[in-house]
């Protein structure tokens, strides 16, 4: 069961319900059989933050999709807390449009691949980025949508 927290720090609109938000992240976590309860917390963020915090913590001084930051809690603190992620919705929407992909689907696939980082996949070499493609497609043929990496779309 995940628990989500979702917070809109910009202006934008066609952002998914928190609803829909849920149903992308325990996609996620069914494809990756995560079956504890989670909790994340979601922000939708402008392009400047997301530079910000991509230069901060990733010294790439440009703004970015996504990104994941896992929670780093002492042991002795026993609450399901996977970490935060942060979708940036200009860099995300124009992906969309470069893709010709419809902002719901796009937004599905980075709270999806967002959510695979939190619980620990990572895509740093052929291999990792093999298997968690693999979880995202599922998670979002799950869904109904199509695969992202697909050129046929």
């Amino acid at each position: 069961m995940l628990t989500l927290d979702l917070i809109v720090d910009t202006e934008a609109t066609g952002i998914p319900s928190e609803d829909q938000f849920v149903q992308f992240g325990e996609s996620a976590l069914a494809a990756a059989n995560h079956t504890d309860p989670a909790d994340i917390c979601l922000s939708i963020i402008d392009s400047e933050q997301s530079r910000k915090l991509n230069h901060e913590y990733r010294s790439k001084d440009k703004p970015t999709n996504v990104l994941s930051f896992p929670a780093d809690l002492p042991e002795s603190i026993d609450i399901p807390l996977l970490g935060d992620i942060l979708i940036c919705h200009s860099v995300m929407r124009q992906e969309a449009i470069d893709q010709d992909k419809s902002l719901i689907a796009h937004y599905a696939h980075l709270t999806i691949h967002g959510v695979l980082h939190l619980l620990g996949y990572d895509h740093m070499n052929d291999e990792e980025a093999t298997v968690m493609e693999a979880l995202e497609i599922e998670a979002l043929n799950a869904l109904g949508f199509t695969n992202p990496y697909s050129s046929d779309k």
